[in-house]
């Protein structure tokens, strides 16, 4: 990350040097230039089954209806738009959109959830489940969230042009009981975890992320439908 003045044309020349659609560059400067970010910053997704894109994001407070405008029009943004009304949901603290070489183009934008009772959080952020339309999140899954979570509740939603891709409710600093708990509910392994933790010298996640991918998403090779993802600061 750092500033856009410094950044962000060395931004777009990457992506312009790696082969990305010069209408996405286009998207990335009028975006930049609506926005007007402080923080520019770019990243990397991969999965094991061989799955790897990548895009940019501006870390900021904006508003919604800024970083809606990152996306493409459609059903999806007036949903959004729609709920956050509903909720008084107002401002987005990171919003960034995939660079890869065949659309549908995916919008990533973080909400932050108001108010400070975890009940209210939780009942709001399945409310977007139901809102946008999204399956259940599984019975366990929902009592672990229920449960073990705490205030600061957040929200991820990827939206496209072809409809919602995916939709994520991201709860702070699980406890490392909470973390076996969800392991289990996915058939993940807690001792790969753990590994992992020590390898990285971290004390637990960030973030624990109860997503659901919609079917078509992944390509072959990101899981679809509900899972766990959990989210670890590198110091």
């Amino acid at each position: 990350c750092g500033p856009q003045n410094a950044f962000i044309q060395k931004m777009v020349d990457f992506f312009w040097n790696v082969g990305a659609p010069e209408t996405e560059i286009d998207k990335l400067n009028d975006v930049g230039a609506l926005i007007n970010p402080s923080k520019i910053g770019s990243w990397i997704d991969m999965s094991e089954k061989g799955g790897m894109d990548g895009g940019w994001f501006f870390p900021v407070e904006i508003t919604i209806k800024l970083g809606l405008a990152a996306g493409d029009p459609g059903d999806p943004t007036t949903m959004v738009e729609e709920w956050a009304t509903k909720h008084g949901v107002e401002q987005s603290y990171s919003v960034g959109r995939d660079m890869g070489a065949a659309p549908p183009r995916q919008t990533e934008i973080f909400l932050r959830l108001p108010g400070s009772e975890v009940s209210a959080q939780i009942e709001m952020a399945l409310d977007a489940f139901t809102s946008f339309r999204f399956p259940d999140i599984p019975q366990a899954a929902i009592d672990i969230l229920k449960e073990q979570s705490k205030a600061g509740i957040c929200l991820s939603v990827i939206t496209s042009a072809e409809g919602f891709v995916r939709l994520g409710i991201l709860v702070p600093t699980p406890a490392s009981d909470c973390v076996d708990a969800l392991c289990d509910v996915v058939g993940a392994s807690k001792d790969e975890i753990h590994s992992l933790e020590s390898a990285i010298q971290s004390s637990g996640p960030a973030f624990v992320e109860y997503q659901h991918l919609i079917e078509g998403f992944g390509y072959g090779v990101y899981n679809e439908g509900f899972d766990v993802v959990f989210h670890y600061s590198l110091n």
